[in-house]
């Protein structure tokens, strides 16, 4: 199915929209029905019919739709925020006494269900470097269950072997799940590599527009189903129409801002790795990076976030560096229409820890002139 068409076409029937060209937002909360031989009928499908928004809604529904074929998978669940999606997806398929394998360093909040919120229920996880697949053998315990990824991962943008991971857990009857936000469905396919489900924080890429939060699980029907009929339904972490329907409208420009912005990005690559001031550079298609060719082998291209590790270990230098910078905005969070820089010594005397180093800054970048963010990025750079 191409591209052009899952954007445009599918599941758009201007018929059924008052011959609308835009699908128009169902902004209501319930839905009726003639006589009750129809409404028994719906509550026996709710994933596929009308009954309650906090189960399903027509504009959620095309969105479900389009967000699974952009994935290759079968099926989808649009939620409340990206941590909706990881925290149902992971929660949907352990118990008491089971065992999960996660990736180190994963985004902080996947941290803190797999670290503290988990082991309340006596669920335990180990984190391992994944970047070695032996270390997946390693950790493989009788009451594992699932192996949680990030490919790339959040700060540093290490990558695991995904049709090694993925045959590994197939052949050892666990469920794998990824986190697939840094590459979007258009630079990376994990269904096709064998991964059981994908997870996004639509909040980013899929949005484009820093206007909504939201999240994204794509997998098979069966998975979807049985995440609907409990995590989702029984916890409630839905999305309103409205926010669905803006990320509808995030979709039509996907492919457009997600080539921009990989192109500005090879070119901020590459200035920051012939900096003297800049240390490292971390990248998925960086030169330096030792993972380049697993990059290549799964990956179509690299996005818009980008890390390098400053030749300072001076906090005050490193503030410098960002409270100098004016056309990147300091913040959170990536994947929107502005470019974004992120010091990891925000962390400090803050309660999240974090093991990565301080002098390293996050950048994510958005759809300003490249020539405009480098001109930015080396003034900032010279008072280092």
């Amino acid at each position: 199915m191409d591209i052009s068409y899952i954007i445009n076409q599918l599941g758009e029937d201007s018929n059924h929209f008052c011959k609308s060209v835009a699908p128009p937002l169902i902004q209501t909360s319930n839905f009726s029905y003639k006589d009750v031989t129809q409404l028994r009928k719906a509550i026996a499908d709710e994933k596929n019919s009308f009954i309650y928004s906090r189960g399903n809604n027509p504009t959620i529904h095309l969105l479900n739709k389009k967000m699974a074929a952009f994935e290759g998978a079968d099926d989808a669940l649009i939620m409340a925020s990206g941590m909706a999606a990881i925290s149902s997806a992971i929660i949907s398929n352990v118990k008491a006494g089971d065992h999960v394998i996660c990736v180190q360093n994963p985004y902080s909040w996947t941290n803190q269900l797999l670290s503290v919120l988990l082991p309340r229920f006596n669920v335990e996880t180990t984190f391992i470097d994944g970047k070695s697949f032996i270390n997946f053998r390693k950790a493989i315990k009788k009451n594992t269950v699932l192996i949680y990824l990030e490919s790339p991962n959040t700060f540093t943008f290490e990558l695991q072997d995904l049709k090694a991971v993925a045959k590994f857990a197939k052949d050892n009857k666990l469920i794998t799940v990824i986190d697939n936000s840094h590459a979007s469905p258009l630079f990376q396919k994990p269904i096709s590599l064998g991964i059981d489900i994908v997870v996004h924080s639509a909040t980013k890429y899929i949005g484009g527009h820093s206007d909504t939060v939201a999240g994204v699980i794509c997998s098979n029907k069966k998975m979807i189903k049985k995440i609907f009929e409990n995590e989702f339904l029984t916890l409630g972490g839905i999305i309103s129409p409205f926010n669905a329907w803006l990320l509808l409208r995030g979709l039509r420009t996907l492919p457009v801002r997600m080539n921009f912005i990989s192109e500005s990005t090879k070119q901020i690559v590459d200035f920051f790795s012939n900096h003297p001031k800049v240390d490292k550079v971390y990248y998925p298609f960086s030169k330096e990076n030792q993972q380049i060719k697993l990059a290549e082998s799964q990956m179509k291209c690299g996005s818009g976030l980008v890390s390098i590790l400053l030749k300072t270990t001076e906090i005050k230098k490193i503030e410098t560096f960002c409270n100098h910078l004016k056309r990147f905005s300091i913040a959170v969070s990536w994947g929107g229409y502005e470019s974004l820089v992120f010091p990891v010594c925000s962390f400090l005397n803050s309660k999240k820890k974090s093991n990565i180093p301080f002098n390293l800054v996050r950048f994510s970048i958005g759809l300003d002139e490249p020539n405009l963010l480098i001109a930015d990025l080396k003034k900032a750079l010279s008072l280092l």
